[in-house]
């Protein structure tokens, strides 16, 4: 179901999502992206140029976190910018529990067009991973 224009307004909230990090999930986007970077796969190698641990990508993050608003808005050829600031990795150990990516959103603005911009608050390990995160939805 499609979000209309004249359903939302200012602090609207979008439903909030939890997304599971796993070393297997990162192997997996690395083959699909292209992205062999070994800060994101070897932990030896991470810890020797200062990381705590492997860290995901960082588009795999922001992938993630765009998906709140695609879900909700019930169309990605909605969405006509997003953009963020990388503030902190998210840190992947390699156990069964990986990592969690929280993210909520809310309505922040309602510009013209009968478009929306939505700012998203992005956690990982109760620290924001992602900065002015912000998309800006075409609705109907």
């Amino acid at each position: 179901m499609a979000i209309s224009f004249d359903e939302v307004e200012v602090g609207t909230e979008l439903p909030a999502q939890s997304f599971p990090v796993s070393r297997a999930a990162l192997v997996r986007y690395a083959g699909a992206s292209g992205d062999f970077n070994p800060i994101h796969w070897n932990e030896e190698f991470a810890v020797s140029v200062g990381l705590p641990d492997v860290i995901a990508h960082g588009m795999f993050t922001m992938a993630e976190a765009i998906r709140v608003v695609t879900d909700w808005v019930g169309d990605p050829g909605a969405v006509v910018d997003y953009g963020v600031r990388f503030t902190r990795p998210v840190v992947v150990p390699n156990d069964d529990a990986g990592a969690v990516i929280e993210v909520s959103g809310k309505v922040a603005k309602l510009l013209d067009g009968r478009r929306v911009q939505v700012d998203l608050l992005v956690t990982s390990g109760g620290q924001k991973v992602l900065g002015q995160s912000r998309a800006v939805v075409q609705l109907g």
